[in-house]
């Protein structure tokens, strides 16, 4: 996996980093995540994560682009309303950076798709907005033993989950969720969310992506950050199985 003069003057700035340098920015190279919702989390997450030469990127949303998205969904603009949300990520990706490889799934991620899906990415990003459905990617990822970033953002407030399946059993996102369901939590549609929200946790989901990859710092690994922007509060749970 070798680097291009031309990817290696686009990742001078974070090469000269000693927790990165030429053999970081090829394993960033070699890895291949896959976000699934392309809303308020999966955006900044889909276009840091290419900044920084993530090899493979897989996006995942049946979804269109709708006017209230793009008060939180950094992406989009309003010329891209009524287009469907994978198509547009893919466009603006490739115009960041046309070395990454990616991958368009249009669909809603459900039973009969998930384990098909996620089996050939390393790492899995949760920006969905349904405790269905992160429940089901939380279910598929420790049973493929991927490495499963989940995030949840409301008014001020923000969630971010780090798990890697790979190694010993431990803690997943129901030791935290225990017994919710969909009915039992308020939407963003209901609840409301100050985008720049999402764009803190869309971008810490993408920053311990590659942490994991590169296998450096403390990684959220069975554990979760709770942010409220509103107080400024950051504080780190771990979580009990």
């Amino acid at each position: 996996m070798s680097l291009t003069d031309n990817e290696i003057d686009r990742y001078s700035r974070q090469i000269i980093l000693k927790d990165i340098g030429i053999s970081g920015q090829k394993k960033l190279k070699k890895s291949k995540v896959l976000i699934i919702g392309l809303g308020g989390l999966g955006c900044p997450a889909a276009e840091y994560l290419s900044r920084a030469g993530v090899g493979t990127i897989g996006i995942i949303d049946h979804d269109k682009v709708s006017l209230s998205n793009i008060h939180r969904q950094s992406i989009f603009t309003s010329s891209d309303i009524k287009k469907y949300k994978v198509d547009v990520v893919k466009q603006r990706i490739k115009k960041v950076n046309s070395y990454v490889n990616i991958k368009i799934f249009k669909k809603k991620i459900e039973d009969f798709n998930v384990k098909k899906i996620i089996k050939s990415f390393d790492i899995i990003i949760d920006g969905t907005d349904n405790f269905s459905s992160k429940f089901l990617i939380n279910k598929f990822s420790k049973v493929l033993k991927k490495i499963f970033i989940s995030g949840a953002i409301g008014k001020f407030d923000g969630h971010i989950f780090g798990f890697d399946f790979s190694k010993k059993t431990k803690p997943c996102l129901e030791s935290f969720y225990q017994g919710v369901h969909d009915n039992d939590i308020a939407s963003c549609e209901e609840d409301g969310v100050v985008g720049t929200v999402a764009g803190v946790v869309g971008n810490i989901q993408a920053n311990e992506a590659i942490k994991f990859i590169l296998d450096v710092g403390s990684c959220l690994d069975g554990k979760v950050l709770i942010i409220n922007l509103l107080n400024l509060e950051f504080r780190i749970c771990n979580l009990v199985k």
